[in-house]
C-alpha cells in the first residue's frame, strides 16, 4: 500500500552531498543512531515536561524531520561506507522503537482519552516487530504500509503543529490516534502477508 516511505530514495539523494563530510570527521553510523534517539529522548522529555506549551509542538514537525534524516543517513553510511554490523542493526531498531515511544507518548498528556495514544504507540512498536521479523523468516525486512514509521512521523508532527497553533485542537486527539492506531494495525497484517508471499515464492 502506497507509504511515504516509497519516497526514501529520493530524500537520500538530497543528503548523500553529506556523507562525505561526515565520513572525514570520523562519524559513524552508530554514532547517528545513537545521537537520534538520545536527542529523541530528550525531546520527548521536553514534551512531556512542557504540555502546556507551544513552543515544543510547534518544533516536533522540524525535529521529526531531522531524525528521518539522520536515519535516512545512518543507513548510508552503513552500506556504501563500509560501516554495516550486527550492533549497529540492534541500534538500528531498537532506536527507532525507543524514539517512537519517546516523542509520540507525551501527547497523551493532552488527550481526553490517553489511552488511544497509548495503543498507537503500543501498535507503531508492533508494526516495527512485524517488519524486522522478515529476515528471520527468509523474508526480506518489511517496510509496507499504510502508516510506517514515516507516515507516522508526517501525521504526528501535523497534529503537533495544528496543537501548537490551536491547543484546542486536543478534543481531535483521539479521532488522530485511534485512526492511526487503526492504520498500523493494517500495516501489521500487510507486512506479516508480505513476509508470507515472500517465503513462498522462495
Amino acid at each position: 500500500m502506497p507509504s511515504i516511505y516509497q519516497l526514501k530514495s529520493r530524500f537520500q539523494d538530497l543528503l548523500r552531498p553529506l556523507l562525505r563530510g561526515l565520513v572525514s570527521l570520523g562519524v559513524t553510523a552508530n554514532h547517528v543512531t545513537l545521537g537520534a534517539m538520545l536527542a529523541s529522548i530528550a525531546y520527548g522529555g521536553w514534551l512531556a515536561c512542557r504540555p502546556d506549551q507551544a513552543l515544543p509542538w510547534l518544533l516536533l514537525p522540524v525535529f521529526l524531520f531531522l531524525r528521518m534524516a539522520l536515519n535516512a543517513i545512518d543507513g548510508m553510511l552503513a552500506r556504501e561506507h563500509g560501516q554495516k554490523s550486527r550492533l549497529g542493526g540492534i541500534l538500528n531498531e531498537v532506536g527507532d522503537v525507543v524514539s517512537d515511544a519517546a516523542l509520540y507518548l507525551p501527547f497523551a498528556l493532552l488527550l481526553a482519552q490517553p489511552a488511544w495514544a497509548v495503543l498507537a504507540v503500543s501498535l507503531a512498536l508492533l508494526t516495527e516487530f512485524v517488519g524486522v521479523l522478515g529476515p528471520s523468516l527468509g523474508a526480506s525486512r518489511r517496510y509496507d504500509g499504510p502508516m510506517g514509521k514515516s507516515d507516522r512521523a508526517f501525521v504526528y508532527g501535523a497534529f503537533a503543529l495544528l496543537l501548537g497553533l490551536w491547543p484546542q485542537a486536543a478534543v481531535w486527539g483521539g479521532w488522530v490516534f485511534g485512526l492511526s492506531a487503526a492504520l498500523m494495525a493494517l500495516t501489521c497484517v500487510n507486512r506479516a502477508r508480505a513476509i508470507l508471499k515472500e517465503g513462498e515464492d522462495v
